[in-house]
């Protein structure tokens, strides 16, 4: 191997021969060394792959043969999936590569967004496939994985094909060419969810963060965003989380659009992370279009049509209850670290103000009285008589944030 960056190219040979032989043309032309790695299962001619379909069923425990007398697609995609995983991991962790670059239909974006999905933040990845036009939350994740949508089937080289297959292999080449892996910050870093109607909020309090030395991330919780949240308050040393959008758990116990799954939030105490909540964006549920919305939420209080795909149903002391009971049961379970929770007592979100559209001034207190009556004595609960949006509210967040920040900001 030359001095060039390394990109790793995952393709079936048993199917994707001439296309995976033009993308390979295509990334040296743009100035990297690549890496083929081959999870054909069935027999396929010799293309010179780095890493053969042998060598990945070896990775798995298994021969290829064994692989093949499984004789279930499901069952061979999954010992091939484990061995490209496992190979891949080794590849990074000898620091040997700049990007990883796939193509492949349902089957083989499985295969490789799995394998990808395992990589650290920062190395270029991406995906070429059928499915990028369609519902990509199962292959990307909460990973950067990039997927460019083939637009034609991945069989055979046309003018659509060669184009989109050329126009990927160099993003990537230039992706590789300038890749730096990412610094640790020495900073402290804190985590912080949010959504659009919690903004002023999350943005102040970043930005009163940064200001004192610390490291913000802001994370966008529509069903990935805070599950991101978690994931990096378990892989990295993070110094507070400001968990403050909880429309991702309302959503997992209500059956809205954005649930995060029952998880969420459960990483950041299982891990110690002193973690600071707040109600934002639990006055509503997000539902469908207005129509579906009225119809899966009946008999809700209002409606909001925040957009024609999307519906904000105003949440009541039921759901309100049932939030908390799950928070507390999370932090029963789970918490090894300090846990408070603040109470904005004029609002929970822009709809829940007086320019909103889903008012209702008797919720905050309710909620405050539930966190009381509910939560364990180990949770500090705080209530601050302004709106979450409102700089006092902020300005508390912050500075509890900061109490847990202090002692690893360097002189």
């Amino acid at each position: 191997m030359s001095n060039k960056p390394r990109v790793v190219l995952i393709y079936t040979s048993d199917t994707k021969q001439f296309e995976g032989a033009y993308l390979r043309d295509c990334l040296e032309q743009g100035g990297v060394d690549v890496v083929h790695i081959d999870p054909s299962i069935r027999p396929a001619p010799d293309v010179g792959a780095e890493i053969p379909p042998t060598e990945i069923a070896a990775e798995a425990g298994h021969t290829l043969e064994q692989v093949r007398d499984l004789k279930h697609e499901g069952k061979c995609q999954a010992v091939m999936t484990d061995g490209v995983c496992k190979r891949l991991s080794r590849l990074y962790a000898e620091d040997n590569i700049s990007g990883v670059l796939a193509v492949g239909g349902s089957m083989g974006t499985g295969l490789a967004c799995t394998a990808m999905q395992q990589l650290p933040f920062g190395l270029p990845k991406m995906m070429i496939s059928t499915m990028a036009s369609g519902f990509t939350r199962p292959y990307v994740g909460t990973r950067d994985i990039i997927m460019s949508h083939s637009v034609a089937d991945i069989s055979g080289l046309n003018t659509v094909t060669r184009s989109v297959f050329r126009n990927a292999c160099m993003a990537m080449a230039g992706m590789a060419n300038n890749y730096q892996a990412a610094t640790v910050t020495e900073k402290p870093l804190v985590l912080i969810s949010t959504l659009g109607t919690t903004e002023l909020c999350s943005k102040r309090v970043r930005q009163q963060l940064e200001s004192q030395g610390c490291e913000a991330v802001t994370f966008h919780t529509t069903g990935t965003g805070g599950a991101a949240l978690d994931e990096i308050a378990t892989e990295q040393d993070v110094a507070c989380v400001v968990d403050m959008s909880l429309v991702e758990i309302n959503d997992f116990i209500a059956g809205g659009m954005c649930s995060a799954g029952p998880d969420r939030a459960k990483a950041a105490l299982r891990a110690g992370r002193p973690v600071i909540f707040a109600p934002g964006n639990v006055d509503f549920i997000i539902g469908g279009p207005i129509a579906e919305a009225r119809v899966h939420f009946p008999g809700k209080k209002a409606y909001h049509e925040h957009n024609p795909a999307l519906t904000a149903i105003r949440t009541d002391e039921s759901d309100l209850r049932k939030l908390v009971e799950h928070i507390a049961g999370l932090v029963r379970e789970e918490a090894s670290g300090p846990v408070s929770f603040f109470v904005p007592l004029k609002g929970f979100s822009n709809h829940d103000s007086p320019a909103g559209y889903l008012l209702d001034t008797t919720q905050p207190p309710i909620l405050k009285r539930l966190l009381d009556e509910i939560m364990p004595s180990s949770v500090e609960v705080v209530a601050i008589d302004a709106h979450i949006n409102d700089t006092e509210f902020a300005d508390a967040l912050a500075a509890a944030a900061m109490k847990h920040c202090a002692p690893r900001i360097k002189s």
